[in-house]
C-alpha cells in the first residue's frame, strides 16, 4: 500500500472528525481506514490520533502532519491538473470561505452561477465574518471585502467596493443639513459591529487626509442587513455596502451622503495561498467571478 493512500485516509478521517463519519463519506470501511492510519503511524514512528470510545482528537504530531500533508496533496492534485488534456472538466471539491454579507446579498448569486456551470465540482461554501486562516483551516480560497494589506497570500481584485453613508430623505430633512462627515457626530448612527472600529467612521478628505468621526446611536448589530432595515425605518444613518445599498439609493428610498469623502481604497478580492501549481478549479473559479462582476459593470 502506497504512502499517498495512507495520507489521504488520514486526512479523510481528520476532516470527517472520526473513522465512522469518514467511512460513510468515502465509502470505505471503518476497519480499512483504521488500518491505513495505523500503518501511516507505524511508518512515521509517531502517534497521530488519540483514539478513545468517547472522543477523537489529533496529537501534537498529528496537527503538524495534517497541516503539511494537506498542502502536499493539494500540490500533487494541482500538478495532475496541469497534465490533463481537458481542465475545463472540473471535478473534486472546492472549499471557499466568504463573508455572510456577500453570500446573503445579490452578489452571492455569483457562487450559485459558478456551481451551475460546473456540476461535477462540489462547491463547499462556508460563510464566516471572522478572519479565516486558509492554510490552517484547509480552504482553497476566500472572498474578502477589504482594503488589501500586505500578505503571504495571492489576491485578485474582482470588483471595486464602496460603503455608502445612507439615510432616508425624511431623516435628512428632519436632522439636516448633513453636508460634512463630522455632522454624523450629532445625529443617531446605526452601528455595524463588523467594522474594525465600532464607534468611529473613517472618511477621506478631498485633499487626502483622514477624517475620523465618533458616532453612536440606538442600534449596534453585527449585520449590515439589519442596519439597512433600521436606516429604511428612519432610525438613523448607516454605513451600508454598495451591493446592498445600491437598489435603495437608485429607487430614492435612501440617499447617499458625503460621496466626495467616501474611501476608494477597498475592493472585493479572491484570495488564495501561494502554491507552485495553481489548481485548475481555483483558477476557473477566480476567472469566472472576475468575468461575472465585469459583466455587471
Amino acid at each position: 500500500m502506497d504512502t499517498l493512500t495512507r495520507i489521504r485516509a488520514f486526512i479523510d478521517v481528520v476532516e470527517a472528525e472520526g473513522f465512522s463519519a469518514a467511512a460513510r463519506k468515502t465509502g470505505r470501511s471503518k476497519a480499512l481506514l483504521s488500518k491505513y492510519v495505523r500503518e501511516l503511524e507505524d511508518e512515521l514512528g509517531a502517534l497521530l490520533l488519540n483514539r478513545t470510545t468517547r472522543q477523537f482528537s489529533l496529537t501534537e504530531a498529528g496537527h503538524t502532519y495534517y497541516r503539511s500533508a494537506t498542502e502536499i496533496l493539494k500540490e500533487i492534485d494541482s500538478l495532475a491538473d496541469l497534465v490533463r488534456e481537458n481542465n475545463t472538466d472540473l471535478r473534486g471539491k472546492l472549499k471557499v470561505t466568504v463573508p455572510r454579507t456577500f453570500i446573503d446579498a445579490e452578489v452571492g448569486q455569483s457562487l450559485i452561477d459558478f456551481a451551475t456551470a460546473h456540476p461535477d465540482l462540489s462547491l463547499e461554501i462556508v460563510a464566516e465574518d471572522r478572519f479565516v486562516d486558509l492554510v490552517e483551516e484547509g480552504f482553497d480560497l476566500a472572498i474578502r471585502i477589504t482594503k488589501l494589506d500586505d500578505s503571504a497570500l495571492i489576491a485578485k481584485k474582482l470588483s471595486d467596493f464602496r460603503v455608502y453613508a445612507c439615510a432616508t430623505p425624511a431623516f435628512v430633512q428632519q436632522r439636516g443639513p448633513l453636508n460634512h462627515p463630522q455632522d454624523l457626530s450629532r445625529v443617531p448612527f446605526l452601528v455595524d459591529t463588523n467594522s474594525r472600529s465600532h464607534n468611529s467612521v473613517r472618511f477621506i478628505d478631498p485633499d487626502g487626509s483622514v477624517i475620523s468621526v465618533s458616532v453612536n446611536g440606538p442600534i449596534e448589530v453585527n449585520s449590515p442587513l439589519a442596519t439597512l432595515r433600521a436606516a429604511r425605518a428612519g432610525l438613523g444613518v448607516a454605513m451600508i455596502p454598495d451591493f446592498i445599498a445600491r437598489p435603495y439609493i437608485e429607487s430614492g428610498e435612501l440617499v447617499s451622503l458625503f460621496d466626495d469623502y467616501l474611501p476608494k481604497d477597498r475592493g472585493i478580492y479572491a484570495v488564495y495561498p501561494h502554491r507552485r501549481y495553481l489548481p485548475a478549479k481555483v483558477r476557473a473559479f477566480v476567472d469566472f467571478l472576475h468575468n461575472w462582476f465585469r459583466s455587471r459593470g
